[in-house]
């Protein structure tokens, strides 16, 4: 057992100075002012620090120089988690892009393998495709989008502990194998999408509750006639979002926008690729046969399509606060606590409180990791 002090605490909803956070094995035990510690309890002071819940990337194609869809294994796992540590993330949904159904077999049971071993680093998969919409594929190779063939839905559905998360458009998706996939366990989410507004809400009666990369491939809001998918994700009850704060692929007047619709059920999401923590002189990568060039801090082909972001967690909290105007506590809980709670383990992880896994992150006050606690240990 030891004891946190000398930062300031974000619990999850707010603030607290003078308060120190007591770790007893894997987990967080207690919150006590610091002129209340046992006088022999063991301290680790963090120098000022600000000292949060680990940060829960929802969707990471990859980090620190590879990608999870060139290379399906534990070992690709393992760098994209010493990568992510570095910037303040604790746990993520290794993120597969539209690819063959072989390699989504072997996706789901490396990450059902891996899992069972770190259940709070990877609670799962993220599919992103392939049941999309081609006209707004981005840069997904459009010779993988594909209908979802009862083969594939069977197996979904049979592994869908290992699967967090599927992206796909309601439109192009029967409403009864979206309903199936839903009762199965899996989290659906609009993605990538041509749908209109009804498209889009009778999408989400079908089961879906989240929505990839908002503002990004999907229908805009064009007018006061046409709410589009973006429209349908602020108008329905209960539905969250992911957003990424590169300053690429959102404006931050829209994230403020979303963030003052959606509140509590708003994501920050990465969206990141093997330029993410790369090593230096990393300037370009293959994107599923498509090459990708890092030029001024963005992802993008020879079209000038984005591909995924070079984001980092630290970085798009600190883009909320100082780019789009975000309380500290908010961008926290973007980070942390939101999507703990979109994944349903924020019994476990997500906030620093009593009871949920000592997984943690303290940065400075210019937004540079110092200490990371993974299960209760504690690295800097």
């Amino acid at each position: 057992m030891y004891a946190l002090t000398h930062c300031t605490l974000f619990d999850g909803e707010r603030l607290h100075r003078n308060t120190a956070l007591v770790i007893d094995g894997d987990r967080i035990v207690a919150l006590v002012s610091e002129q209340e510690l046992d006088a022999n309890l063991p301290r680790t002071g963090l120098g000022g620090a600000i000292l949060s819940a680990g940060f829960i990337d929802l969707q990471l194609n990859g980090c620190g120089g590879v990608m999870f869809n060139d290379a399906i294994g534990t070992e690709t796992l393992n760098i994209m988690h010493a990568s992510n540590l570095k910037s303040g993330t604790t746990t993520f949904l290794p993120t597969l892009i539209s690819c063959p159904d072989e390699h989504m077999h072997r996706a789901v049971a490396v990450v059902r393998d891996y899992m069972s071993r770190h259940p709070y680093r990877v609670p799962g998969l993220h599919l992103e495709g392939p049941y999309t919409n081609v006209a707004r594929r981005g840069i997904h190779p459009a010779e993988q989008i594909r209908p979802l063939d009862a083969p594939m839905l069977e197996f979904l559905c049979d592994h869908a502990g290992a699967i967090a998360m599927l992206t796909l458009a309601p439109e192009v998706n029967n409403p009864a194998h979206l309903q199936r996939l839903s009762r199965a366990g899996i989290r659906l989410s609009m993605g990538h999408t041509g749908a209109d507004y009804d498209q889009a809400m009778a999408g989400f009666d079908a089961g879906i509750g989240f929505a990839t990369h908002l503002y990004n491939a999907m229908t805009p809001t064009a007018n006061g006639r046409q709410p589009g998918a973006v429209g349908a994700v602020y108008d329905a009850s209960g539905v969250g979002a992911g957003i990424i704060a590169d300053g690429h692929h959102v404006h931050y007047a829209n994230i403020r926008l979303a963030h003052r619709v959606l509140g509590e059920r708003l994501c920050l999401v990465t969206d990141a690729t093997a330029a993410a923590g790369a090593p230096a002189g990393f300037d370009h990568f293959d994107f599923c046969g498509a090459a990708v060039y890092l030029r001024d801090g963005k992802c993008v082909d020879d079209q000038g399509t984005l591909g995924g972001s070079a984001l980092t967690m630290i970085d798009g909290v600190k883009n909320l606060v100082q780019q789009a105007g975000l309380p500290l506590e908010e961008a926290l809980a973007m980070a942390s606590r939101n999507p703990a709670r979109m994944l349903g383990l924020d019994a476990h992880i997500g906030t620093a409180t009593p009871g949920r896994v000592a997984n943690l992150v303290a940065f400075d006050t210019n937004f540079n990791v110092v200490t990371i606690v993974v299960n209760g240990q504690l690295s800097s």
